[in-house]
């Protein structure tokens, strides 16, 4: 990362006789460069395979950012982050092409906790974060719920404050996506810009966090819920066509629960999410989700580590289902830069066609297996 330390002072100050008290304020320029060859077999719905570079992640999504803070005193100080996601392969900006799509906030934190502004993420992403360590991977968690690497909201008001070992937090936003349509970038939710006059409760989402970490380990529990508008979908990610949340009673809601234990060089996480869907009336029945998983990493030296989940998803009124098994080994050959090799398999249900890539456009035919490989390099600055 790159530190750049930055002075300011104004005449106004000085003519005020402040000129005693200059200003200091820390920006650091930051990102990671992911990116890799992914070998794919069934991966449309006649079966056929495909070799690329994908567009969405490798181990860890591509990005570059700059976040800063300034003191203002008693403990206080202004912070922000501006983040922008990149496809590597292309050179193109993610998040439907949004210049700060990832993260853009600003906000003051203090004593009493930190009060933030922006497009940011949900707390169930936050709950989450250590117990799925293997992450935003082209194989991990998202790829049976997309929306989890990407839980991000517009327009939204956090607050996050932390009393030794626990953690609270909460998001509450006015209009979850404002994306051009057709341009949304919440996987799956469509998009629902909000602000519609007489219509308040329309594409609102907020989130609560309560999280417990000490050194051993740490327990989470997050609630996320969406609530319909015009333009927001439900989709399950299951091969099955979205289900509609036009209106503003419609919801889309995720509860999780995760923990994680570290154990010398080795860690193990568990994650439990709950999904549950209330669609347009007349259209879908309601849907309930369930996705389990279980993780392991292991140093075997300071330059080698391994890791792989476990996990399965339960769509019982859809009546799909799906396993996926992964294996991912990390070679470290500096601080900054590493080497990756991984691979995945995913067994799909009679009706289901879930894809074992986080890296889009790779869906199987119904009750295809799946079968994926990548081999890549990450550097971070």
């Amino acid at each position: 990362m790159k530190h750049i330390r930055v002075v300011m002072a104004s005449g106004f100050l000085a003519s005020c006789g402040w000129a005693g008290n200059v200003w200091a304020q820390s920006v650091t320029l930051y990102g990671i460069l992911d990116t890799g060859v992914e070998y794919l077999n069934h991966a449309n719905a006649s079966g056929g395979s495909v070799v690329r570079m994908p567009s969405n992640t490798g181990e860890l999504p591509s990005r570059w950012g700059i976040r800063g803070d300034e003191p203002l005193g008693n403990g206080y100080k202004a912070v922000f982050t501006l983040e922008s996601g990149i496809t590597v392969g292309t050179g193109t900006l993610g998040q439907g092409g949004r210049l700060f799509g990832r993260q853009a906030y600003v906000g003051i934190e203090g004593p009493i906790g930190a009060l933030t502004f922006g497009r940011q993420y949900s707390m169930l992403y936050r709950a989450i974060f250590d117990a799925d360590f293997i992450g935003p991977d082209v194989y991990g968690i998202a790829s049976l719920d997309a929306w989890i690497a990407s839980a991000r909201s517009d327009n939204t008001v956090a607050y996050q404050k932390h009393y030794g070992p626990l953690t609270l937090g909460a998001t509450y936003s006015f209009g979850r996506d404002a994306s051009p349509a057709g341009g949304s970038n919440t996987p799956g939710s469509g998009s629902c810009a909000g602000g519609i006059a007489g219509n308040s409760e329309a594409c609102r989402e907020w989130s609560a966090m309560l999280k417990y970490d000490v050194a051993a380990g740490g327990l989470a529990i997050s609630y996320d819920r969406q609530d319909g508008g015009p333009g927001a979908t439900a989709n399950l990610f299951n091969g099955i066509a979205p289900a509609t949340l036009t209106g503003s009673g419609n919801r889309d809601s995720r509860l999780l629960l995760d923990g994680y234990l570290n154990i010398g060089g080795f860690k193990l996480g568990l994650v439990w999410l709950n999904r549950h869907v209330e669609p347009t009336a007349g259209a879908t029945p309601s849907i309930t989700s369930n996705q389990y998983v279980i993780e392991g990493g292991y140093w075997v030296t300071p330059e080698w580590y391994i890791d792989g989940l476990l996990q399965k998803a339960i769509d019982s009124q859809q009546d799909t289902r799906a396993s996926m098994e992964v294996l991912r080994v990390t070679y470290s050959l500096s601080k900054r830069t590493a080497v990756y090799a991984q691979a995945a398999l995913l067994q799909n249900s009679a009706h289901a066609a879930y894809s074992v890539s986080g890296g889009g456009a790779s869906t199987p035919g119904k009750g295809m297996n799946q079968f994926g490989t990548m081999w890549g390099v990450r550097h971070m600055f």
